[in-house]
């Protein structure tokens, strides 16, 4: 039997997106599914979809109807798709009326550390970030938030809080920020594997599992499966 194909995936994503966290526990299902021919090595990138928030942030219903240009109705119907296609996934996502947009570039800091030590680590602190965001309605910006996200994904929490408080990889997250921008990505999520092939947005698992098959394929294309 053939080894698994390694692919170097590029996940461009940030935490204050959900269809970012449909398409990471899509992309993750499509992996379990791929396991015996993909062997996947993610790196989770940085892109801020609000840079300028302030750290009490904005009440998400006014700023979605504002950036988008829709109404309540259309805000909710659109809630009502997003929740129903991440429940799907395992992915609880209770914003509502009194939810707000945080700002999320310490976030990116903590997950370009975390991304550093251990990838598996760097995508449980993804998800716990997720939660915070979506499912708890924290607010990301606050350092004890990231903190005990850190813990959840069994990160050291007092490098943690060295980190954040000393603002180390500042320099290194808006750098991966322009490098992405510059290579023509400007919505998220993006998925870009082996540097070559891009998937733009919250696939659900077997679009991933098809175009990661082709793609695996692609890569070795004497490999008969």
């Amino acid at each position: 039997m053939a080894s698994p194909t390694p692919l170097r995936i590029d996940f461009v994503s940030d935490v204050a997106c959900p269809w970012c966290a449909i398409g990471l526990a899509s992309l993750q299902q499509a992996l379990t599914q791929l396991r015996d021919s993909v062997r996947a090595d993610i790196h989770l990138q940085p892109f801020e979809l609000n840079a300028d928030l302030p750290f009490e942030g904005e009440n998400a219903d006014e700023h979605l109807m504002h950036k988008y240009g829709i109404d309540e109705a259309q805000l909710a119907t659109n809630r009502a798709a997003i929740r129903e296609r991440a429940a799907a996934l395992g992915v609880a996502i209770n914003t509502g009326h009194d939810s707000r947009i945080w700002n999320t570039f310490d976030a990116h800091r903590l997950l370009h550390w975390a991304g550093l030590q251990d990838h598996e680590r760097a995508l449980a602190l993804k998800r716990a970030l997720f939660r915070a965001y979506f499912t708890d309605n924290d607010n990301v910006a606050d350092h004890n938030v990231l903190i005990r996200a850190a813990t959840d994904a069994k990160l050291d929490a007092g490098e943690a809080r060295r980190i954040l408080e000393s603002g180390q990889y500042a320099d290194e997250v808006r750098a991966q920020e322009r490098h992405f921008q510059q290579a023509g990505i400007h919505s998220v999520p993006a998925t870009i594997i082996e540097n070559s092939y891009l998937i733009s947005g919250g696939q659900p698992p077997d679009a991933f599992e098809r175009a990661l098959r082709k793609i695996a394929v692609a890569q070795h294309p004497l490999d008969i499966r």
